[in-house]
């Protein structure tokens, strides 16, 4: 996630609004604490209220709601970074999908950038979500701008292959081809 807000010429996390979209607990929105983000302008919305409760009693000084993403509550061009970890691949819905990713990129200033983080496989254990591919995220955001790169080895070999071997999963990685999620940076065309 820094090696893509690096990328995204992002230094530093100070002064940036940040929406988590399918926040959950709100872990991820913690976590950039670390990185300097301040709690006051940090935002997560999740659609369980059992999860924002949660969230809640971790660090109350974030801005947690439950919501739909479909209809966000924030106004037009507020955040510098809107950021997604594995919420896509749980929407079957493609019309409900399209509608959260028009609020992500309407809440989203002129010059901030889509954090993506979702699969790029189909779980063939788990019928409840379903994969979200190249095209798939290029017809989500039409007009923009978006660098993708395949990541993380599909937790089977690695089950399989790390005990014996750590080098040999390392390089697998490296080579991509049993990758199984992509990790993005999307941005609005200028």
């Amino acid at each position: 996630m820094v090696k893509m807000l690096k990328r995204a010429g992002i230094r530093t996390l100070q002064d940036k609004k940040i929406l988590d979209v399918g926040c959950g607990d709100g872990r991820e929105l913690i976590n950039l604490i670390r990185y300097g983000a301040k709690p006051e302008n940090l935002y997560g919305i999740d659609l369980l209220e059992d999860r924002i409760i949660e969230a809640k009693k971790l660090h109350p000084y974030i801005n947690f709601i439950s919501g739909d993403a479909s209809t966000l509550p924030y106004f037009n061009e507020y955040f510098d970074i809107v950021m997604q970890f594995t919420v896509f691949t749980s929407i079957l819905d493609k019309n409900m999908k399209k509608k959260i990713a028009e609020e992500m990129i309407r809440v989203l200033k002129p010059d901030g950038i889509i954090l993506w983080y979702d699969f790029s496989f189909n779980n063939p254990r788990n019928p409840d979500v379903k994969r979200v591919s190249k095209k798939d995220i290029y017809e989500l955001f039409p007009n923009c701008e978006i660098y993708l790169k395949r990541i993380i080895l599909a937790p089977p070999i690695t089950r399989l292959i790390a005990r014996r071997s750590q080098l040999v999963c390392y390089i697998l990685e490296k080579l991509k081809i049993f990758n199984t999620h992509y990790i993005g940076i999307i941005k609005k065309k200028t």
